[in-house]
């Protein structure tokens, strides 16, 4: 594991960037591919395909169920499915949102300090054992071995606030891996990583685009409306934007946003999150072929 490196040069390559989003995000985002699927078989090849995929929080484990080798039409099905291996948190995004206020809100105190101030409430906060967490986020994962291509994946250092990434040369398990992303402050367990302890690499940036840097072209699939706020920095959009033409965002549409409910930590909004994220992949086919297509 390491904090990533900004210096990498630009590539060809293309990188697939999953967000954050929770239960609601993964359900939308298979189901996003899914849809694209429908209509432009070739542009969800080439997205499946992508050189590089970069998974933050719940994008770690789609990004995990892609490289898995088990095909998208069976990771949605999963999705849609009747019964699924979620726990339901008992608390809600805007509860959580209230647990970090303090923090965020702290005058004269930088970015990694903010981070910092979270991870003490991640690491102070009662939840589930990090035994039951672990063992959800392992009957995700089809693979629980790092695939031979790029995967790489976002969680953030409690004590340091410092983003790291994990990939198959980081010497951390991939379950490890996902469950230190996926791990929502006050809500899972912080997870224990060589005398470490992680938490959900979604904090500082749903995205973490960065993470893509040395990418020529890439595309988010994001589960959050273009214009919701964001605790540090722009915003989403901005940072995609801040691409310039390299990037392209596939938001969650009004549609969709009101398939993810609540509370997108609920697993009650996982198959209607899917449905409409199928739906409006088939919609946004078209411009994401277009992007690719240069």
């Amino acid at each position: 594991m390491s904090a990533l490196a900004h210096s990498k040069p630009v590539t060809t390559k293309h990188a697939l960037v999953l967000a954050g989003g929770g239960i609601a995000g993964i359900a939308w985002e298979t189901g996003i591919l899914r849809g694209i699927a429908d209509e432009s078989p070739e542009t969800a090849k080439a997205l499946l395909e992508s050189d590089v995929l970069v998974g933050t929080s719940a994008g770690s484990t789609v990004a995990a169920q892609l490289s898995s080798g088990l095909d998208l039409d069976a990771l949605y099905e999963r999705q849609i499915a009747a019964s699924s291996v979620e726990i339901n948190p008992r608390i809600g995004v805007d509860e959580i949102t209230e647990m970090f206020v303090a923090a965020m809100m702290e005058p004269n105190t930088s970015t990694a300090q903010k981070l910092q101030r979270i991870g003490e409430i991640a690491l102070s906060t009662p939840t589930v054992d990090e035994s039951v967490r672990r063992d959800v986020i392992a009957r995700r994962l089809p693979s629980h071995d790092w695939p031979d291509r790029v995967l790489r994946i976002s969680a953030i250092d409690t004590a340091t606030g410092e983003l790291v990434v994990f990939d198959a040369d980081s010497g951390v398990g991939l379950v490890d891996a996902v469950a230190a992303s996926c791990a929502v402050p006050g809500v899972w367990p912080p997870v224990t990583i060589d005398g470490r302890r992680y938490m959900d690499g979604g904090i500082g940036s749903s995205v973490n685009m960065v993470l893509a840097g040395d990418c020529g072209t890439a595309v988010a699939l994001v589960p959050s409306g273009r214009s919701a706020p964001s605790p540090f920095g722009a915003g989403v959009a901005k940072e995609i934007e801040a691409c310039g033409g390299r990037a392209f965002g596939v938001f969650a549409d009004d549609e969709s946003l009101d398939a993810f409910g609540a509370n997108p930590l609920d697993p009650a909004c996982r198959v209607p999150s899917a449905l409409a994220g199928r739906e409006q992949g088939r919609r946004e086919a078209a411009a994401v072929a277009q992007f690719l297509a240069g």
